[in-house]
């Protein structure tokens, strides 16, 4: 039997996944992880190189101990990771410094470029699809500025899972998909440019050789082998951000084709075959991890990890009952609200907005409408009424696309830990108005990262045959249009009052949940 091993460090936690060579998911094992701030400087959210890869190195383990496999039959290891997030080298490539992805430490630096030229956000996000919102720029000018030695000994910058792959085979290359999130990408030549450096006043000795997903770039070494407990030699393959090689693992590798992925971030993703921009920078534009293709990206701030907070705050009884069960705590969750009213009797809750990549913040987290009435507002209450806020973001981040693009889909995709939710999906289908197809493989970043690990072994001709031969649907969830009518309304709701709540935290008066550096 053989085997391809992929990698996945997501925000919230690392996996590894063991497929066949039919995308058949064989063995997982999964570790949580924390990325935390250094209390000296506000909104940082350090990544810790060297515990980090003591947790992928663990993971391994656990899965060849669980499945039980021969390492030898692994025949391909690639990996995807959270973007936005990037570790730095010195000459002799030893990791000095990495941050995760919603790392905003660079307020200042933010500042100081807009006030250096107030059109210069714009000229990059013309050139790179990215403003400075999560981009690298800032962060490297802060280094510069705050830890100048280590922004002197810095030779070679990559992304986390390029990292990964680095660890396991001693050879540095980052793939465009995650690549081109620094910011520092020409997003049509696909390639790194030093005019986006230039203009920050950022050196542009970093970049490493980039390589397209599904190209090998190296072996295990026998050093990773020896940590990890793989065999020697195993080919290492480039792989790409989590929400496009999501897209991959869903079969989404044409143009127009629509996906949500819904982790801890939920992203929406369009696929374009001509990279195109937003002239008021409120979306973002990606390399796909598809040769040739790009993608239109929009993006709900945490409703995984939300939700995880929800679980872990006020749901006791049910991972009590899981437990007792061997069941999924949120699975006992949806069985309790599945009656629950279209619109969760009026809860509104307010977490992340529709997105503005120029002008990117959060409202303060709440809750608001509860009704004192405990049949009314309970816990399965507010448990449904987040599922309907993921939803309801992911809506207005599409028409979003649409007033850009004129294009809104007929279907999409739905992938990642919320899609194992039947009434999560339900929800969706309602509030989007479109069909919402759910593949059998959930972790579908893992089974894309696979299938590019295929491609460069050989296994599978090119991408589209190895996501023919793999891909396959579970169910279609259809949207119930009466309530779709509903959602349109409390769309509108929402909206408003979610300008209100974020004009409380614009003046002061309440926290933002999140904002980009320089706001």
């Amino acid at each position: 039997m053989s085997y391809i091993l992929a990698l996945d460090a997501g925000t919230g936690s690392v996996r590894s996944v063991l497929f066949d060579l039919k995308g058949n998911q064989v063995g997982v094992s999964q570790v949580e992880w924390t990325h935390l701030s250094d209390e000296k400087y506000p909104g940082s959210m350090d990544f810790d190189y060297n515990n980090n890869w003591k947790i992928v190195v663990n993971c391994i383990k656990s899965l060849l101990t669980e499945s039980r496999i021969d390492p030898k039959d692994i025949k391909a290891i690639s990996a995807t990771s959270m973007r936005e997030g990037f570790v730095l080298y010195d000459k002799n490539g030893i990791e000095i410094w990495a941050c995760a992805n919603v790392d905003s430490r660079a307020y200042e630096e933010v500042t100081y470029l807009k006030n250096l030229d107030s059109n210069l956000e714009q000229k990059i996000y013309e050139i790179s699809g990215q403003t400075f919102a999560l981009g690298a720029l800032p962060r490297l000018l802060w280094l510069k500025n705050n830890k100048p030695d280590l922004y002197e000994q810095a030779a070679s910058i990559s992304m986390i899972n390029d990292w990964i792959l680095y660890k396991l085979s001693g050879k540095l290359n980052v793939d465009p998909s995650n690549g081109c999130t620094t910011g520092i990408f020409d997003l049509r030549k696909r390639n790194w440019t030093s005019v986006a450096t230039d203009l920050c006043g950022i050196k542009s000795s970093l970049f490493p050789p980039v390589k397209e997903a599904g190209t090998i770039i190296g072996y295990v070494t026998d050093e990773a082998a020896i940590q990890t407990g793989l065999t020697p030699g195993i080919p290492v393959i480039s792989g790409g951000g989590d929400a496009q090689m999501a897209s991959v693992g869903v079969g989404a590798v044409n143009n127009y084709e629509t996906v949500i992925s819904g982790g801890s971030f939920w992203q929406q993703e369009v696929n374009i075959d001509t990279p195109i921009t937003d002239p008021e920078c409120r979306i973002r534009v990606n390399c796909h991890s598809v040769p040739n293709l790009w993608q239109i990206e929009t993006i709900a701030f945490f409703p995984g990890l939300i939700m995880r907070w929800f679980r872990d705050a006020f749901c006791d009884s049910e991972k009590e009952e899981a437990i007792l069960t061997g069941r999924d705590p949120y699975e006992i969750l949806e069985e309790k609200a599945k009656d629950v009213p279209v619109g969760s009797n009026g809860i509104i809750p307010i977490f992340s907005d529709v997105m503005n990549y120029i002008s990117w913040r959060h409202a303060s987290p709440s809750f608001i409408n509860l009704s004192l009435d405990p049949l009314k507002t309970g816990k399965k209450e507010l448990f449904k009424s987040l599922q309907e806020n993921a939803a309801l973001v992911t809506f207005g981040n599409l028409k979003l696309i649409e007033e850009v693009t004129g294009f809104f889909p007929t279907k999409v995709i739905f992938a990642g830990g919320a899609s194992k939710g039947k009434l999560w999906s339900q929800t969706l289908a309602d509030v989007l108005g479109v069909p919402v197809k759910v593949p059998v493989i959930k972790e579908a970043a893992a089974l894309g990262t696979a299938l590019f690990a295929g491609v460069g072994v050989g296994i599978y001709s090119d991408i589209k045959e190895a996501v023919k031969s793999a891909v396959k649907w579970e169910r279609t969830h259809y949207p119930n249009m009466s309530n779709h009518t509903e959602y349109l309304k409390i769309f509108e709701r929402w909206k408003n009052l979610y300008k209100e709540q974020l004009r409380l935290a614009d003046n002061g008066l309440t926290t933002h949940m999140w904002k980009s550096p320089g706001l």
